[in-house]
């Protein structure tokens, strides 16, 4: 009757290190982008995606004032 007992706790004990060890190994992979590198520029379509906008008119660099 004791080792029935020993080994019924022994497996509980197992079967719950194994869903803490299964739980633990789980990862995420979260893709970011990267930002443009200094060298070069972002089309203008391309910004106006980024920034949510509905014209490129303010990313052309024909367009924008100077000050």
């Amino acid at each position: 009757m004791q080792t029935s007992k020993i080994t019924r706790i022994a497996v509980v004990v197992l079967v719950l290190l194994f869903l803490v060890l299964s739980v633990i190994s789980c990862s995420t992979h979260v893709h970011t982008q990267n930002p443009p590198s200094s060298g070069k520029k972002i089309p203008p379509g391309q910004a106006k995606k980024m920034n949510g906008d509905k014209s490129a008119k303010g990313y052309a660099p024909g367009q924008q004032k100077k000050r």
